[in-house]
């Protein structure tokens, strides 16, 4: 079914269509909580934001007058932490995807905060909004020379031996290498070495063995796993049973929204996805991280350029004329 459409005032007073979802992504595209914090926030008052379709450039208003549930993506989300009181306050659902990974050797997360500091941040999350709203993420799975499959596992479990017990789940996925993917990686002089089957099927062992020893659940995000391999099958990153875990006894509408949804893949994600649907607000060419692999920047100098031009008033991350080209005060911190 449709978002259903009503009408909104916009910040200048002008009059627009917007779609209204019930299940906002926060975003897929860029990470709101690390860079975006200030500019969500206005957004949540105003009540809606401008979305700029990344392929056709048409602009569509997405209502935040039916939603109930924001989903949050991050590999930061310390700056985010005033947000999540204003978010309390209004009795807003959310649950968050963190991904910690550890690249640092490969210098593959130049402006990620260290690991320590990560896992110190999951960990306060998870204190802070309970672990059953905190999904980890080990995206996107990649060997080089150096980092070998074997060594690959052993990050995940010191990582894990960490923070396991403060998730709900892990989600993990083998890097897709887009043209642009390769062009970056090729540019800032790092090779990747190629998923065999023997080098695939070991660290699904390993990784499947390590969730089984700290009993936490792990799925695979966009992957084309068949049936389940070593306890890992093809996971929902944004998953209707999770979420009626965690909120069925308090939101009749969202419990009504999973009824007719749960089980419809959402169709305007990749291929071999399998969540439910729901409506992102992010733009791509608009995260500061600088993530070489990263499928959503054109390339990291891009990027920057987006941040240094931002602009904190505007209604949309991305994008053209009056919208915002990176979000809020690139680089601030609210923390």
């Amino acid at each position: 079914m449709p978002w259903p459409k009503i009408t909104i005032t916009t910040d200048n007073g002008e009059r627009h269509k917007a779609i209204a979802p019930v299940i906002i992504s926060a975003s897929r595209s860029t990470d709101i909580p690390a860079f975006y914090g200030e500019w969500f926030l206005r957004r949540l008052a105003s009540g809606y934001v401008r979305w700029n379709n990344p392929w056709s450039g048409k602009e569509l208003f997405v209502s935040f007058s039916q939603a109930r549930l924001f989903v949050f993506w991050s590999k930061n989300p310390r700056p985010f932490f005033p947000v999540l009181d204003e978010l309390d306050r209004r009795g807003i659902k959310f649950l968050f995807h963190f991904t910690v990974n550890d690249y640092e050797h490969e210098g593959l997360e130049p402006l990620v905060p260290r690991i320590d500091e990560r896992i110190k941040t999951f960990k306060r999350l998870s204190a802070r909004i309970g672990r059953q709203r905190l999904i980890w993420r080990f995206d996107p799975l990649l060997i080089t020379d150096y980092c070998t499959t074997d060594r690959l596992i052993g990050r995940i479990e010191k990582i894990g031996n960490s923070i396991a017990s403060c998730a709900d789940r892990l989600i993990i996925s083998f890097i897709t290498e887009y043209a642009k993917v390769s062009r970056n990686l090729r540019d800032a002089g790092i090779r990747i070495n190629p998923w065999d089957g023997i080098s695939r099927d070991r660290i699904l062992r390993g990784i499947g063995a390590l969730c089984a020893s700290w009993k936490l659940p792990v799925g695979t995000c966009a992957n084309d796993i068949e049936g389940t391999t070593c306890g890992i099958g093809q996971g929902k990153c944004i998953d209707e049973k999770h979420i009626e875990r965690v909120w069925s006894t308090n939101d009749t509408e969202l419990m009504r929204y999973l009824s007719h949804e749960g089980g419809a893949k959402d169709r305007g994600q990749r291929p071999l996805c399998r969540c439910i649907k729901s409506k992102d607000i992010g733009g791509y060419n608009t995260c500061g991280h600088s993530c070489v692999y990263c499928y959503a920047n054109s390339s990291p100098t891009r990027a920057r350029r987006s941040m240094e031009e931002a602009n904190a008033s505007a209604d949309s991350i991305g994008g053209h004329s009056s919208s915002i080209s990176s979000g809020s005060t690139a680089g601030s911190s609210l923390s």
